[in-house]
């Protein structure tokens, strides 16, 4: 599906329909972050990058790799692309990204969501041709199974099959440890069974902060290069 047919790669900016401007606010504030800061870690994507700075893990693992946070509540692919085809890239080299979009496209198939996806990957590659990229695979969702949950598996299994064609990106399923034997989804890991608490952040932060000292952690190909 090209991007042209797939209206989950369509840039669009949030409509201000509660009318305080509180989502161009962060997006502006973004745009002069970049301005400022030398971050080696850029985190791009929803509520669930955003509350992620709200926790300890951020404060233990991720912010002492010099990492930005860009997370805006409720936003879809469509969103973050806007955001970053407007600024949210400007002034910055970080050396990885991590992507984590998606689970807000509710008007979007789990193909069209994927192809979003990609689309921001392909995106990130071009304006930052030297970073590498993490994209986290989406979570599971509701207290009982239900459709939006095997929305986010397809979603996954997309990934999974069009990501290692795009070159320097990983994709890294955090998803699996969250749905009991039972079928439910514990209140402790998701406080609304949606967004996660200080516990649930918890499971994810241990694998993706691994992953990121590893990126980090320059090959002698890498250190001669940048010598250049």
């Amino acid at each position: 599906m090209s991007e042209e047919e797939n209206p989950a790669a369509e840039p669009l900016p949030v409509q201000d329909v509660q009318g305080d401007g509180r989502w161009m606010s962060q997006h502006n504030r973004f745009v002069q972050e970049c301005k400022d800061a030398e971050p080696d870690v850029l985190f791009v994507g929803d509520s669930m990058v955003q509350l992620m700075q709200q926790y300890e893990v951020w404060r233990e693992l991720f912010s002492p790799l010099h990492a930005l946070n860009f997370g805006i509540g409720g936003d879809t692919t469509c969103n973050l692309l806007w955001r970053l085809q407007n600024g949210e890239l400007e002034n910055i080299r970080p050396r990885v990204v991590v992507l984590w979009i998606g689970t807000n496209n509710h008007e979007h198939t789990a193909e069209q969501v994927a192809g979003g996806i990609v689309a921001i990957v392909q995106l990130l590659h071009s304006r930052l041709p030297k970073a590498k990229i993490v994209v986290l695979g989406l979570l599971p969702r509701g207290e009982f199974p239900n459709p939006l949950r095997e929305k986010n598996s397809a979603v996954n299994n997309y990934l999974r099959a069009s990501l290692p064609r795009l070159g320097p990106v990983q994709f890294l399923d955090v998803g699996s440890g969250f749905v009991h034997s039972d079928g439910t989804i514990s209140c402790r890991d998701m406080f609304d069974f949606l967004h996660l608490t200080a516990s649930g952040y918890g499971v994810i932060a241990t694998p993706l902060h691994e992953l990121l000292l590893q990126l980090l952690e320059e090959t002698p190909q890498e250190r001669r290069a940048s010598l250049v």
